[in-house]
């Protein structure tokens, strides 16, 4: 039985601990929250061993065997450290972190304290998306000619929230515009070749980006992501011989639309009742630490960094910094 904490105890973390309850083999030991009125009410309604209003208590007991994540971004880096610091591997939400830098130091981090660090981006362990990604490597459908992707949701402009405030890393690239980015690295390779532009709001940050990649063979990538606004959040993925729609919302469990040899199928691709889907990585995590690994084989630190990489490019073109 490993034993998980959960360092943030927002709406995000709140999914994850409801997959930790409904997987074998773990066991939610503790959570932790910097109001510890809010840790105890978390703990509760998920049944953790204990509850703690302190990052660095928590991180200090002994009995935690890994440690996931759940804060703003412009705090990964220093979580991630403090955990790693305690001896605790980390499963560390995305984005990994603010920027390439960043990322870098918590990699190096974890390799000299040999020390399982994982980027939790939960959609490379879905069964529908990894079919995308066999069924595109296979070579059945031929290349890639065209990629679209999107994610946007309308969330009201408020200078309280934490999708708008500067100081905790808001903006739709860091927040959503990762999944499309993602989808386009995880098809296609990673590329410098991005012109991006976007709207940037009274507190800084972007409400929405559009992103053009560019590939060899004029591979033609175009990229979307917005909280002011609601989008069909589709992945739509043109190949010579066929096409691939990853229907609404893509990066989470959804459907597969399959054109090929001239028919169409949608494909359903169902989780277990009452989970979200974060226990595939939950499962992921637990093998590498059953390995005794220090680095996932599948969401791999030079995945982690060509993916930073792209966003630190697409916030150059559009002017935005933290």
């Amino acid at each position: 039985m490993t034993n998980w904490g959960i360092l943030g105890c927002g709406k995000i973390a709140g999914k994850f601990a409801n997959d930790l309850l409904l997987t074998e083999g773990v066991n939610l030991y503790a959570v932790a929250s910097r109001d510890k009125e809010k840790a105890a009410n978390f703990g509760n309604t998920y049944k953790a061993i204990k509850s703690y209003g302190s990052y660095e208590e928590m991180a200090q007991d002994p009995d935690i065997d890994i440690v996931y994540i759940a804060t703003p971004h412009m705090f990964h880096k220093e979580n991630t450290l403090l955990c790693l610091s305690n001896n605790k591997a980390v499963l560390c939400e995305k984005a990994f972190a603010m920027n390439l830098e960043e990322v870098e130091e918590m990699i190096a981090f974890a390799k000299a304290k040999t020390i399982f660090l994982m980027e939790a981006l939960w959609t490379h362990f879905l069964p529908h998306y990894k079919f995308v990604l066999d069924k595109v490597a296979s070579g059945t459908l031929g290349e890639i000619q065209s990629l679209k992707a999107d994610f946007g949701f309308n969330s009201p402009f408020d200078t309280t929230s934490r999708l708008y405030n500067k100081s905790l890393g808001g903006g739709s690239l860091l927040d959503v515009g990762i999944y499309p980015v993602f989808a386009a690295l995880s098809l296609l390779g990673y590329t410098e070749d991005i012109e991006a532009k976007a709207t940037l709001g009274p507190t800084g940050v972007d409400h929405n980006c559009s992103m053009h990649l560019r590939y060899a063979q004029n591979v033609e990538v175009q990229l979307f992501s917005a909280i002011d606004e609601e989008t069909p959040t589709r992945c739509h993925i043109v190949l010579e011989k066929g096409e691939i729609i990853i229907n609404s919302r893509f990066h989470e469990p959804s459907s597969v639309t399959l054109t090929e040899n001239c028919v169409t199928e949608t494909l359903e691709f169902s989780t277990p009742k009452d989970v979200n889907g974060y226990h595939y990585e939950i499962l992921h995590c637990q093998e590498m630490l059953a390995l005794r690994k220090t680095e996932s084989d599948v969401m791999t630190f030079s995945k982690s960094k060509e993916l930073i990489m792209m966003l630190d490019k697409i916030r150059a073109q559009i002017g935005l910094s933290y």
